[in-house]
């Protein structure tokens, strides 16, 4: 299926090829985050594009509001695939977040820049050449996933030590790298603490409240009243706990919290709430028991995670990029990586982990309440990690990205 999925692809882009280019960006996108900051960039120093995207399905919604074209992509609908491919062939420049296989079958004509934007400021698992599934597939495999490193003309990177896992894990080399910061760290820069997030946007602040009070009583839990009361008061007067687990694959069909959320509560219930935020492939069958639910809140619905990380005391996860842009913050992190050589030996990281982790590591839900109640942390060692893996990222990334397009890209012309 995928090589006739790829092989009608390659027609179809080599026919609209035969269509004279647009003064067009084409956001190939599989998540929201770096690809709406840029996108807004472009909104507001008006340039003169059309703004298309194509989307997987779990971030549809998101681009609504940026103002440009709005499609399914990889989807099995034959008009799908037919726009899909229009636009590609027609754009100026495109941007993709992630691995596409058409990418592999397609040649961009010249003067089309294609751009990595990654969708993680960092990266502590091994993915691309070094991932260790990679030699589990067949050559032909292979064959496709270098191809489709190769397009990329530019890799958009935050540091030195991010560029140099780019170059590893796609087989490209130095020139590649272009050194704009990371767009979605923008926000942090722009909501620096979060009194002025929530005075100047209360439109964000009401999204929060509504995702952590969406549960409708139907298995037990508080109402949605009583649950956005609950909040208010925790909200107004509590240290807020973000935990934020990577998503395991084995999880998918019977995802189980590993923390002792009825512990968290006795030890730590008068001065902090918990925030949980969940993959969406596994957050639908989670609920958090009634006996819990003044103190944990399921923030997983939430649209954007930066939001949810500026309004965070602590962060507690595992093996998530998030720590990286987290660190943005100056605020402590606590690690827990429960299943810690299980996982490297499926995924594999890039360096030893306890090296990586700028912040305590535990083992279990006593582990990190200890850590809590005694402070078990080095707030020196979170600056320094964010110097090494935010070096680029000074809060005007999404304009570094559009100046350097419209440097290389003939628009209106």
């Amino acid at each position: 299926m995928v090589e006739i999925y790829l092989f009608l692809f390659k027609i179809f882009f080599a026919f609209f090829k035969l269509f004279p280019k647009r003064d067009k960006v084409v956001f190939v996108a599989s998540f929201s985050g770096n690809t709406r900051y840029v996108a807004e960039e472009f909104r507001r120093e008006r340039v003169p594009c059309n703004l298309v995207f194509l989307c997987r399905k779990n971030c549809l919604a998101d681009f609504r509001a940026c103002g440009g074209r709005v499609l399914p992509f990889e989807t099995a609908g034959f008009l799908s695939l037919l726009r899909s491919a229009f636009h590609l062939a027609t754009a100026k420049t495109v941007f993709v977040d992630n691995y596409f296989g058409f990418l592999s079958v397609v040649r961009f004509r010249k003067g089309v820049c294609c751009i990595q934007l990654w969708h993680a400021s960092g990266a502590l698992k091994t993915f691309g050449l070094e991932d260790r599934s990679a030699a589990l597939r067949t050559k032909r495999a292979k064959r496709r996933f270098r191809r489709v490193y190769r397009r990329f003309d530019k890799v958009i990177v935050g540091s030195d030590r991010m560029a140099g896992i780019f170059m590893r894990s796609f087989g490209i080399g130095e020139g590649r790298m272009l050194r704009t910061g990371i767009p979605q760290t923008d926000f942090f820069y722009t909501f620096h603490d979060r009194r002025r997030l929530f005075s100047e946007d209360r439109a964000c602040m009401a999204r929060l409240q509504s995702n952590a009070v969406s549960a409708d009583g139907a298995d037990g839990s508080l109402r949605p009243g009583e649950k956005a009361a609950e909040w208010e008061r925790a909200a107004s007067l509590k240290k807020k706990i973000l935990y934020a687990p990577t998503f395991r694959e084995d999880e998918r069909d019977h995802f189980q919290l590993r923390l002792d959320l009825e512990l968290m509560k006795r030890a730590l219930g008068e001065d902090y709430m918990l925030l949980i935020r969940l993959h969406p492939a596994v957050r639908a069958s989670f609920r958090i028991p009634e006996r819990c639910s003044s103190f944990a809140f399921d923030c997983s619905n939430s649209g954007d995670v930066n939001e949810w990380l500026l309004a965070s005391d602590l962060l507690i996860t595992d093996y998530s990029s998030l720590p990286v842009d987290f660190a943005l913050l100056g605020r402590p992190m606590i690690f827990y990586p429960y299943d810690l050589e299980d996982y490297e030996k499926k995924r594999g990281f890039q360096g030893n982990y306890l090296d990586w982790v700028p912040g305590p590591v535990a083992f279990s839900t006593g582990d990190i309440v200890s850590f809590i109640k005694k402070g078990s942390w080095n707030l020196d060692k979170v600056a320094a990690f964010s110097d090494q893996w935010n070096t680029y990222s000074k809060g005007h990334s999404s304009r570094n990205v559009v100046h350097y397009v419209r440097r290389i890209t003939d628009f209106g012309q």
